[in-house]
């Protein structure tokens, strides 16, 4: 990439890789709200982002679906040189499967510094949507935020079979489409066939979906659903309805710091 020349006296501003949350635009953070309405020059993250966060703003918008990542540098890079406000729009919380990485490191070859705003991720939205706790006393008191191996690889050390074996809660990114393998691997890796799972569609957004079932009938309910993408597998105990579990928290008898 070929380095622009800066123009002597020009003020600098970081880029900043901002999560836009999961597509309520209520659900961006009042930091992330603000930069958005400062920006000169702001690269989104297409169909994924909720274009109403970006109604009313002055920043010039780029859709970055149709971009490469050399493009989106380019973008980025040739904005903070000319001194303008620059912000990389990324959907849900930019530290899961966000792509931010390989960004950064390109950023860092280029000298050109950047900050990252954390957004609310869709794993969260689908708990909120599904009016669940993650975390159960004495049920669970991990969540895994994975996906199913598709054309980008896992780890086999990661795979669904293997983190199933634990019996925690998971949330599973990028992976309905192959919901026969996923249900698959969860059984093979040791969760009942009663196991309580649900699909959120679209988190947040007005059009949200939510299908809930077990590990015996999920597969079925979501090729009759038609949900091909942008949704969240949630899956584990604490989705249970048949047990009512108090946290030590509360309890008269816990003591702590303020009680």
């Amino acid at each position: 990439m070929e380095n622009s020349q800066i123009q002597s006296g020009t003020t600098l501003h970081p880029v900043i890789f901002l999560g836009a949350g999961p597509g309520d635009p209520e659900l961006i953070t009042l930091k992330g709200r603000r930069l958005l309405d400062t920006a000169d020059l702001v690269v989104y993250a297409g169909s994924l982002v909720n274009v109403a966060l970006l109604e009313g703003i002055k920043a010039a918008c780029h859709d970055s679906a149709t971009l490469d990542l050399e493009a989106i540098i380019q973008l980025l890079a040739q904005g903070h040189r000319d001194g303008l406000r620059v912000v990389r729009l990324h959907t849900g919380d930019p530290a899961i499967y966000g792509a931010i990485r390989e960004q950064m490191q390109w950023l860092d070859k280029e000298a050109i510094p950047y900050e990252v705003v954390p957004g609310v991720s869709s794993a969260f939205a689908a708990a909120a949507a599904l009016k669940k706790e993650l975390t159960v006393p004495e049920v669970t008191q991990t969540v895994i935020l994975t996906r199913q191996a598709g054309r980008t690889p896992v780890p086999e050390r990661e795979s669904l079979r293997n983190l199933a074996t634990i019996q925690a809660t998971m949330c599973i990114f990028l992976s309905v489409s192959m919901m026969a393998k996923v249900v698959e691997d969860l059984l093979a890796g040791g969760y009942p066939p009663t196991t309580p799972i649900a699909v959120v569609e679209r988190a947040s957004w007005p059009d949200e979906q939510i299908i809930r079932g077990t590990l015996t009938d999920i597969t079925e309910k979501i090729q009759a659903s038609q949900i091909k993408k942008t949704a969240m597998i949630v899956v584990g105990p604490a989705l249970a309805e048949d047990s009512i579990i108090a946290s030590k928290l509360y309890d008269a008898g816990f003591s702590h710091e303020y009680r």
